[in-house]
């Protein structure tokens, strides 16, 4: 076999077009998804105009086209972007420190117990100015308290048997979800119709108010994600391994699993719960780039898969927009089915 054909120089040449892939999304992406929606005369070059007279001053644009572009499309295409980022990112931290392929915020029951502390809070405090604050704070506590029951029900040896971590999320995720459910059925039926529909997640929300909250969390857990790294990679090869290395494994993992819980709660307190972005992104990129884990390629796949996912969305049906969680769900249960499947064969 020629240097030209060896596997390591193949994986390279992949891993160099996987950037330029992203490189390229993310040039064209912000113009191309804010473009569409149910005002069908606004096209990129009109998005391009609008975009440089906010941010450089130039030219003049209609002040509906401004409103349009610029207060409601171009906040929802960030916090898209923002959220795919931090749950690929979750997705590639749990599936590192579990050694398990399968991990996900969403199976783990983190969404879960995030969608269950926000809807209590909103249910509690909906109508009152503490909204605000107790949505995201109620839904780090339903994350960090599933964290907790995961923990438990996985038991003292979850280090040597970390299969047992996702079968106590996927439990928690079910027990979390029937209380939500329930608060939704005691609720009146205008707040059972709206929080349902963010329960199942959408963008519809986004605004330049609130979009500071997401975009300072996701950065912070990514700067932190990053000065861990070595610690978290070398947790795939095992936690004796890890031990030989200096790895505090229990720490790392308990520690790794509260900052998801935090990138969870926040998106969730944004955007409802999403499901499936955290397993479908990295697996995926492994199966391109076998032995390697780009951590930074990850989360901006994430990004750009999550914006295009709202694209679908709110463009699918004419007269109304899905909620993104039915769409993530309906795609990634049928990946989750093929990594099964696979996974079985060997």
């Amino acid at each position: 076999m020629s240097l030209s054909e060896s596997p390591p120089l193949r994986v390279d040449r992949r891993l160099q077009s996987c950037w330029l892939v992203v490189l390229l999304g993310l040039l064209v992406t912000p113009l191309a998804a804010t473009a569409f929606g149910a005002a069908d005369n606004i096209g990129v070059l009109e998005v391009a105009r609008v975009l440089g007279h906010k941010i450089a001053g130039m030219g003049q644009v209609s002040a509906i086209d401004q409103r349009i572009v610029w207060e409601l499309r171009f906040p929802r295409v960030l916090l898209a972007f923002v959220a795919g980022c931090g749950l690929a990112l979750c997705g590639y931290v749990l599936q590192s420190v579990t050694r398990n392929p399968l991990a996900d915020p969403y199976l783990f029951g983190i969404s879960a117990g995030a969608s269950f502390g926000g809807v209590l809070a909103m249910t509690l405090l909906g109508g009152t100015w503490l909204a605000w604050v107790s949505l995201p704070l109620g839904a780090f506590a339903g994350a960090c308290l599933s964290v907790l029951l995961v923990l438990i029900m996985a038991g003292s040896q979850a280090e040597r048997q970390v299969e047992r971590l996702l079968l106590s999320g996927v439990a928690v995720s079910f027990m979390f979800g029937a209380f939500t459910s329930l608060l939704l059925y005691f609720s009146t039926p205008q707040a059972t119709a709206s929080l349902l529909f963010w329960t199942l997640g959408s963008f519809a929300r986004a605004d330049w108010n609130t979009l500071w909250m997401p975009v300072v969390v996701v950065l912070v857990a990514l700067v932190l994600i990053v000065g861990y790294r070595r610690q978290i990679l070398a947790m795939l090869s095992g936690d004796e391994t890890a031990h030989t290395l200096g790895v505090r494994v229990m720490q790392m993992r308990l520690g790794m699993l509260l900052l998801c819980s935090l990138i969870t709660a926040t998106l969730v307190a944004q955007c409802g719960g999403i499901g499936f972005v955290g397993l479908m992104v990295p697996h995926l990129l492994r199966l391109l780039l076998p032995g390697r884990h780009p951590m930074m390629l990850t989360a901006l796949a994430g990004g750009l898969f999550m914006v295009w996912v709202d694209v679908v969305a709110r463009s699918l049906l004419p007269t109304q927009e899905l909620p993104v969680g039915i769409i993530t769900s309906a795609i990634g249960s049928v990946f989750f089915l093929a990594v099964l499947h696979q996974r079985r064969q060997y």
